[in-house]
């Protein structure tokens, strides 16, 4: 499972030319594993297929206008729920102390919610483990399969397949409630940019910025044991 959940992970990244020459390593990967059912991975073809075939900067601007330029498709977990309260600064405090305590410390400048670095995180775990994590973060990953499907983006086959692995439903109580929200639109620049005038607060792992309870645990963090990078930046699967 680990590898899968590796690839998985590569596959929500900013795409790269990295990324690219590495989806013939991914399609083995997932065949291998066998985590994912047959028609699990025979939905994600379409994705790997268009990761080959399109030109780096047409992926590269697609994926910004469908994840960075859209909240309502934010890969960022803890914004769905908790938007840029207070409380998300706590449950991101959480979240570090649960990769602490797994002997991982956040390297780079994701937020520790962004869902490839918790992917890669979860690839560590053992299978049981890493499905408790993944149901925990159930209502969300089902919503975003739910809105990247109507998108009709292929992307919506990780979000689908990663939702069934945590057995969620979009028919929950939370999960009804974050779809009744309205989609953003990305090319609605003004609407946009007044959503993202008010997300002042930051919680990336740098001791001299974002909220203050986050800012001081990071500061008195030791030297990183095994830390999670990217897996488009790390260029490795293994």
């Amino acid at each position: 499972m680990s590898r899968t959940f590796k690839a998985l992970s590569a596959l929500l990244c900013y795409p790269t030319e990295d990324l690219q020459a590495a989806i013939g390593e991914i399609r083995t990967i997932l065949a291998d594993e066998a985590v994912l059912t047959p028609p699990q991975v025979a939905a994600l073809q379409p994705l790997l297929e268009r990761m080959e075939t399109t030109d780096i900067f047409d992926l590269q601007e697609g994926y910004v206008l469908l994840f960075d330029r859209s909240r309502t498709l934010s890969l960022n977990l803890f914004e769905h729920i908790h938007g840029e309260s207070r409380d998300r600064g706590g449950a991101m405090v959480d979240l570090l102390e649960t990769y602490r305590a797994g002997g991982f410390d956040l390297v780079g400048p994701e937020l520790p919610d962004h869902l490839p670095v918790l992917l890669e995180f979860l690839s560590t775990l053992p299978a049981a483990e890493a499905r408790g994590l993944l149901a925990d973060a159930g209502p969300i990953l089902a919503v975003l399969a739910e809105r990247l499907t109507r998108r009709e983006t292929p992307y919506a086959a990780i979000l689908s397949a990663l939702a069934d692995l945590g057995q969620a439903a979009n028919d929950t109580e939370v999960a009804a409630a974050l779809l009744a929200e309205n989609d953003d639109d990305p090319e609605d620049l003004a609407a946009l940019d007044a959503v993202w005038e008010e997300a002042q607060v930051t919680f990336a792992p740098d001791p001299n910025a974002g909220c203050p309870v986050s800012r001081d645990i990071l500061a008195k963090m030791d030297a990183p044991q095994k830390p999670i990078t990217s897996p488009a930046r790390a260029g490795t699967l293994n």
